[in-house]
């Protein structure tokens, strides 16, 4: 059951494990979903952060693409795989040098976001150069962006600028994230939709432009009735997708491309727990509902060689120790010290971020065929 590492050679551990069929089935689907509803797809890096993953992303391709940093945007900018980016998150004065090198050194479309007047009047005091500027409603997560009606406020004072220009609106409904039923994230979805489109509506009605309206998560591009008015859709996660979003009925075990390679460094007979070298920082501290352990878990262990699930799961997470309580004995001679798990995690976006450095990708049968940069970090 142990096996050998991934690519049959011996590999130090906790590892980023990628299985590069799974990725290209979900964003497959992700794009075919996309053109069905009649809008462009802008997937988002925050989730992969790799060069690599984003070509897979438009079928092998380049493509448009969102992003929360300035490192992200560089890195895609340099590399030439996308020339037009959505930060995502509200732009702040001292990220403008970053963006205008973008379009003076690679001619990089970046779109930034504000969501208040105030910001606005920062930006517009600071910029160099002219930026487009998106308006972020909130369209129920409230986490970020204005209500629809007072979107109005924002871009007047957007468009009576002197460096900012009106490009359009955009939300996520993050609270998609946390529905278990399709009624329900359809529901959310139209939330966006509404949101946005009354907002673009308004804006247009006035004067000004907002060619673009954008919109966006996993689930909600999975499950929108429809997305009439609306230009384009994030969505980051479901190309790997993990234990909370299968848990929600998202995707089944089948779809998951994203697991840390760990290795079982201890039997400890006291808790009766195998205890593994990815922990916190491996695998993150979100411990959220798991669609196989009894309650919550920081991840569900697979075998190291197929990824075949198994019945046992880490449920305690120190920085560099997992815990993994085992029924009975047997256990501890079925995954001796030494031997391989993997690890699935239950949120993808912050495993892959837990500073690994590279995905360790991985064909059909479990043979190492590449390894892709990461890039993590702000700066």
């Amino acid at each position: 059951m142990s096996g050998p590492s991934p690519g049959g050679s011996v590999a130090d551990t906790p590892r980023l494990l990628l299985d590069l069929a799974r990725l290209e089935a979900n964003a497959a689907r992700m794009r075919a979903r996309a053109e069905a509803l009649g809008v462009g797809f802008r997937p988002h890096f925050k989730t992969a952060k790799s060069v690599e993953v984003h070509r897979v992303a438009h079928g092998g391709g380049t493509g448009p693409a969102t992003v929360s940093t300035m490192r992200e945007a560089e890195v895609l900018a340099a590399s030439g795989q996308a020339m037009d980016i959505l930060l995502a998150a509200t732009a702040v004065p001292a990220r403008l040098p970053r963006a205008e090198a973008l379009a003076r050194h690679h001619g990089t479309r970046l779109i930034l976001v504000v969501d208040s007047p105030e910001m606005a009047g920062l930006l517009d005091a600071a910029a160099g150069a002219p930026h487009e500027v998106l308006v972020e409603v909130d369209s129920g997560e409230h986490r970020a962006g204005v209500p629809p009606e007072k979107a109005l406020a924002v871009a007047r004072a957007v468009h009576g600028s002197g460096n900012l220009r009106m490009a359009g609106v955009m939300t996520h409904g993050g609270h998609s994230y946390g529905k278990a039923d399709e009624a329900s994230i359809a529901e959310v979805a139209e939330q966006e939709r509404v949101a946005t489109v009354t907002a673009a509506e308004a804006i247009r009605g006035a004067g000004m432009p907002a060619p673009i309206v954008s919109v966006g998560s996993s689930p909600t591009l999975l499950h929108a009735r429809h997305l009439e008015g609306v230009t384009e859709i994030r969505a980051g996660v479901g190309l790997f997708w993990d234990l909370a979003q299968m848990s929600r009925g998202q995707c089944g075990w089948e779809d998951l491309a994203l697991s840390v390679l760990s290795t079982v460094i201890g039997h400890n007979r006291a808790s009766m727990s195998l205890v593994l070298d990815a922990g916190a920082l491996a695998l993150s501290k979100d411990m959220t509902a798991n669609a196989f352990a009894p309650g919550t878990a920081y991840g569900t262990l697979g075998e190291a060689e197929t990824g075949a699930a198994l019945p046992l799961h880490v449920l305690h997470a120190y920085q560099e120790h997992g815990m993994v309580p085992v029924p009975d004995e047997s256990w501890f001679a079925r995954l001796p010290v030494g031997s391989l798990v993997r690890v699935y995690p239950n949120h993808a976006c912050l495993t892959a971020a837990g500073g690994y450095g590279s995905y360790e990708v991985l064909d059909g049968t479990g043979n190492t065929v590449a390894r892709w940069p990461r890039i993590d970090g702000w700066h």
